[in-house]
């Protein structure tokens, strides 16, 4: 009894290892947005076109969506911070 304790410890303790790891290099969520407007727009309309045409969208980063609008986030990837457990919060807004 008291092994299954102790491997359940250490398997407890490795997932928030893993987590804590994992969280710090993830990253932010990614839509592509109208930079005028701020609504949310289909992936394609970030991408540029083959032909020279260019894209009527930009990526917008972390925030949340609402009525089809994005808020709360930034258009610079850097500024947005990721909030994972154990980080430093070196994002700033």
């Amino acid at each position: 009894m008291r092994r299954l304790r102790s491997s359940t410890v250490v398997l407890g303790g490795m997932g928030v290892l893993a987590a804590t790891i994992t969280s710090c290099g993830s990253e932010p969520d990614k839509r592509c947005v109208d930079p005028l407007t701020r609504e949310k727009l289909p992936s394609y309309e970030c991408e540029s076109g083959s032909g020279g045409s260019t894209a009527r969208g930009s990526y917008y980063y972390g925030g949340r969506v609402s009525d089809d609008k994005v808020s709360g986030g930034s258009f610079d990837k850097t500024a947005v911070d990721t909030g994972g457990f154990g980080c430093s919060g070196s994002g700033g807004g």
